[in-house]
């Protein structure tokens, strides 16, 4: 189904959801159509089959029983989508037997703010022998990405639609710079209402000049610094472990090089081992600002 925008004069806003139709996709599901509805964007939902014979429609996941186990308003117009609260959904099937060549293509065609996946976390051996999906997913579409680790709860409840945001760690470094990170997170916190937020900015190197980095007052409602020694991937990982954080959130820039190649980037490296989601904003992004209107000024 070709999702149906607004008027020229109205701009419409995409969040992307690819889905491999597994239960253990139901988290990314949740945390999608919650961003869609609270920030009035437009939700396609993307399934790639190899087959010719691609699965029903009715085989995606369950836009209508979310909106009403959430107690919103749920419309169906005959054969048509399922509607509520202002949603409109898109459920797009690709034949393709690449899924990361299916979905770069849709979203290099149809401009997406936001792309937010569920991930597997494999590593090593594993990593190697079953085709990733979600990283380079990301990484070449060049979307800001949500990832959603498939041990995490996320942020969003499944069953009520709540959002549970106390905890923002953000990993700051010289480069990429990190401020186009802090405004995401705060802009996502403006716009999901959370308040009262903390926000924690993590440095991990020798001692010297700090990041340039300017976070936004509120929310989160307090900023803090952590400075740690160390290897970046290992304290971040310790960091959001011991801190409990809610969301990580990483400016990225993809791979600087062949060693970045072959072990992936840091935010991929640490998108393995983390277990709460993880947002990565590329460089220079403003999406999360253009998703929601209480995001800063700038």
């Amino acid at each position: 189904m070709t999702p149906v925008h607004g008027s020229s004069s109205e701009p419409v806003f995409r969040i992307l959801h690819a889905t491999d139709l597994a239960p253990t996709s139901e988290i990314a599901f949740v945390h999608a159509v919650k961003l869609a509805l609270t920030a009035h964007a437009e939700l396609d939902v993307i399934h790639v089959s190899p087959r010719s014979d691609p699965p029903d429609r009715v085989e995606f996941p369950g836009i209508g029983d979310t909106l009403r186990r959430w107690g919103l308003r749920v419309e169906k117009d005959g054969a048509g989508p399922v509607r509520g609260e202002g949603l409109r959904v898109g459920k797009i099937v690709a034949i393709d037997r690449d899924p990361v060549h299916a979905a770069v293509e849709y979203v290099q065609e149809h401009p997406t703010e936001l792309v937010v996946l569920a991930t597997a976390q494999r590593q090593g051996l594993d990593r190697w022998l079953s085709k990733a999906i979600a990283e380079p997913l990301a990484r070449e579409s060049g979307a800001m990405t949500l990832f959603l680790p498939r041990r995490a709860q996320g942020f969003v409840a499944a069953e009520s639609g709540r959002v549970t945001l106390d905890r923002i760690l953000v990993p700051v470094d010289h480069s990429p710079g990190p401020q186009v990170a802090v405004d995401a997170a705060h802009a996502l916190l403006a716009g999901l209402g959370c308040s009262g937020a903390l926000g924690r900015l993590l440095y991990v190197g020798e001692p010297g000049p700090m990041p340039d980095v300017q976070p936004s007052v509120p929310p989160p409602s307090s900023w803090d610094w952590v400075v740690k020694p160390g290897d970046p991937v290992d304290e971040i990982v310790a960091i959001a472990d011991s801190w409990a954080a809610d969301l990580l959130v990483m400016t990225t820039q993809g791979h600087a090089g062949i060693a970045d190649a072959l072990r992936g980037s840091t935010t991929e490296r640490v998108l393995r081992r983390v277990a709460c989601p993880v947002l990565a904003v590329p460089a220079g992004s403003r999406a999360m600002r253009r998703l929601f209107s209480a995001a800063p000024p700038g």
